[in-house]
């Protein structure tokens, strides 16, 4: 009997330079043993935060055949994980993907801004569609202020208390999704941390990390890639995000500790070996 290889559907951004979306996404789950098939919803030659006049390349138009013929094929997927949308014609692509593989796990993380701010590329129309992925999602991962958007709430400016990071985790959950992280969240008792809800168990979890004074692309990718992984390779909630944290800390620390132009992103590539470690994690705790 043939073994069942995991596989996973990313429809995501590829930029050449930077180390974001499809190119740490391929490497980082792949090193966890499953397979990705990308999906590109545009192809840049770097990503958008601060290297000059980026060469873009819509493929809005690429996405809907290359489902056809997946479907002819009868490819199934375990997992169909959206990312960075460019359009609301993408949100539409993205359902479509979703209501084709009715048994895959569905992850969606609603890349649309950071800091309390949208990104150029994610207007007020497309902000909104991103809620009806958003309902249709097992799974997502908003940062923030993405978090924020969802709810049509305004973005916390100053440290929120953990009553009120599990307020935001419920009623992201009421939206649809069985779980939700919210990563990057600075708490009232001084901590960072990314919080986890399991909607079915009334769960919510938190996992904190060490802060350090330096921003990099990416670093929501990868932390959403190992999840995925995680999440696909038996992982619960809770050590899927821990596995995902404890990744993410590592390179951005060796990459913070290099020195290195933040605009090149993190330097995981000599770190993935630790994705196919046996590690123990614990440092996950109830919120």
């Amino acid at each position: 009997m043939e073994n069942h290889q995991m596989r996973v559907a990313a429809i995501q951004s590829m930029a050449g330079f930077g180390r974001c979306s499809m190119a740490v996404i391929l490497p980082v789950i792949s090193a966890m043993g499953v397979q990705v098939c990308p999906v590109p919803t545009a192809v840049l030659s770097t990503h958008t935060g601060g290297l000059g006049d980026v060469v873009l390349r819509d493929m809005t138009d690429y996405l809907a055949p290359s489902l056809e013929h997946y479907k002819q094929l009868d490819i199934g997927f375990d997992c169909i994980y959206s990312g960075f949308l460019g359009s609301v014609e993408q949100v539409d692509r993205c359902l479509e993907f979703f209501r084709a593989y009715p048994g895959a796990l569905t992850v969606a993380d609603p890349v649309m801004g950071d800091h309390g701010k949208p990104y150029r590329t994610c207007g007020p129309e497309l902000r909104g569609r991103m809620g009806e992925l958003v309902a249709q999602a097992d799974i997502i991962t908003p940062n923030v202020t993405e978090a924020a958007f969802l709810l049509g709430s305004e973005y916390p400016r100053a440290p929120i208390t953990a009553e009120k990071a599990k307020g935001m985790l419920a009623r992201l959950g009421e939206l649809g999704p069985e779980r939700v992280v919210i990563t990057s969240v600075s708490l009232a008792d001084g901590s960072m941390a990314n919080l986890g809800y399991d909607r079915s168990r009334a769960a919510y979890w938190r996992v904190n990390y060490s802060h350090v004074p330096a921003a990099y692309p990416g670093t929501g990718d990868i932390f959403a890639s190992v999840l995925v992984g995680g999440l696909l390779t038996g992982d619960s909630l809770p050590i899927a995000m821990d596995r995902a944290t404890k990744f993410t800390e590592i390179t951005v620390k060796t990459t913070y500790g290099f020195g290195t132009d933040t605009r090149f992103g993190v330097m995981f590539e000599k770190s993935l070996h630790w994705l196919r470690g046996d590690n123990v994690l614990t440092g996950y705790s109830p919120l």
